[in-house]
Formats: C-alpha cells, structure tokens, sequence
C-alpha cells in the first residue's frame, strides 16, 4: 500500500467553549509506527476519534486510507481503545466468534497461552489477558491501519514486550501503526514520535527532537525527602526518580538557593533533560499560559 494510512490536516475539535484538539496536522505512513504522546488531557483520544471517524471534526480533515473514515474503510482498520472494546459478558471463545462474523471472517484461535481460559468471562481474566484478547479481535481480519490507544497500560513488563512483538509484527508486514502510550521506554520502540500539549502537535520526530535543548537539574542528597518538599513548596516543578531529585528548565542558582536557605547540602548538576521532563514543561507553560 503506497500513501498514507492516516492524515490529519489542521484539524480542530470543540466542545462548546473547550478546544480539545487545536488545528493538529499528522500522519501515519503504511510500515510504520507512530507514537502519540502527551499527558492526561492533551487531546490524544478525541484526536483518535476523529481519525476513525467516531467523532466528527469542527474544522479541517481527516483521512483513513486514502479518503473519509466511511464504513468501508474503517472495516480495513484496527482498533484497540482505553476500555479494550470487548464484551465483558461473554467468554473468550465468543468475544472472538462475534467480532469474526462482525468482519466476515474465519474466527481466529485462541492463543496458545489463553487456551485454558477460551470458555471464561472476559470479565474474569486478568487485564494482560484481556489485552491479548483485544489485539487477536483487533488483528483478526488483517487490517491495513492498528489504532492502538494505550494497549500495555497496566499490565507487566512480561505482557507489555510480546505485546510490542506484536506491534512491530504488524509494521513489518506493512501496517501502519499509530499507538499512544504513558511508558517512555516503550515510546523508543516507535519509529516517530508526536507529542502533544493542550491539543496541539508542540513536537515531532525522535525523542532528540522533541526534547530540544530543554535541560533539567539533577538533584543528588541524603536528605533527599526534605530536599523534594522545600522544592515543590517554592514552587518549582520536581521530579523524583528513586531518590534522586530532578527538576525540568529551572535554574540550578535557583535550586541551591532554596535548598541553602533549608539548610539542606546537595551535589546540583545540570542534565539533559527526558521526555517526560519535556512533557511536564510544556503542561505547565500551557497552564500558565
């Protein structure tokens, strides 16, 4: 399949006075595997909606393979929401049968690893295996385009790695991907990165790029719990990381200042700053703005 999978262009979407997505352009190219990052409430899930044509756009356009999100093609699409879209009333083996005859294809078997459990209630499996679940339902009739909206949220690391073995399974065969996700280390694994802020794309491209030449402080003492509640009672957005202290686009003079006046000693050193730092930055400028 040439051209791309998914097009947004310049699309906004409000909700009464609220402005969820903010003239957001992007695309998912066939083979590849886009994250979409941001924090709660940046608009990643109403963006999603409008791709697959669930909600409609206030202004601008958006594309699923090619053209409007029609039935058709969005019979070409895979899905994985928040909720995993799966009936929690009905066992394994249904849930499977039902979204078969839905596509108008064979019913997919049951992975190997969920056989035992093909006769139970969805609602009585363990969330990693309900997300199984909902990828075998979402890849059953090999669609074009998976849509994923965080698919390894809350389960382990174990469930998360196959998960993304399948993910890049599907890439390889030509799908494109566009997956949201909170796990940094699984946002490595994208091809490209999107990262929005009160809905709108603030960067794109690998994790250098979106990050820039934000920098952030790293914070090193033993009284590294009095050092955290003198910091964030001034003010200044702190991370904690174990017991290390990191503090995102913050002056270290500033840092010291505050720590020296609560008689507190710490080793501050400048650092480069990570996604979330970059994430939690620009939250604040939107808040502020």
């Amino acid at each position: 399949m040439t051209g791309e999978v998914l097009r947004a262009r310049s699309v906004t979407r409000k909700f009464g006075d609220f402005t969820a997505v903010d003239s957001m352009s992007m695309t998912v190219a066939p083979g590849e595997v886009v994250g979409l990052l941001g924090a709660n409430g940046a608009g990643k899930t109403t963006l999603i909606r409008m791709l697959l044509g669930l909600l409609a756009a206030t202004e601008g356009a958006v594309e699923l393979l090619g053209g409007p999100p029609d039935r058709t093609r969005r019979a070409r699409m895979g899905y994985v929401p928040q909720n995993l879209g799966l009936y929690r009333d009905l066992t394994v083996e249904e849930n499977l049968a039902f979204s078969a005859e839905a596509y108008g294809v064979p019913v997919p078997g049951v992975p190997a690893e969920l056989h035992d459990a093909r006769n139970t209630l969805v609602r009585e499996l363990a969330l990693g295996s309900q997300r199984q679940v909902a990828f075998v339902v979402a890849l059953a009739h090999e669609p074009n385009v998976l849509v994923l909206d965080e698919p390894t949220s809350g389960v382990d690391a174990l469930s998360r790695a196959r998960l993304w073995d399948t993910i890049r399974q599907q890439a390889d065969n030509g799908v494109g991907v566009l997956v949201t996700t909170h796990y940094m280390e699984e946002a490595q694994q994208c091809d490209r990165l999107l990262l929005m802020s009160s809905g709108q794309l603030v960067g794109a491209g690998s994790e250098d790029d979106i990050i820039g030449d934000t920098r952030a402080v790293a914070v090193h003492t033993p009284e590294w719990a009095q050092a955290f509640a003198a910091l964030n009672d001034a003010g200044i957005p702190v991370i904690l990381d174990g017991r290390a202290i990191r503090v995102p686009d913050t002056d270290p003079a500033t840092i010291d200042s505050v720590l020296d006046s609560a008689g507190i000693a710490a080793d501050i050193r400048p650092v480069r700053a990570t996604i979330e730092e970059r994430m939690l930055v620009l939250a604040r400028a939107g808040a502020h703005g």
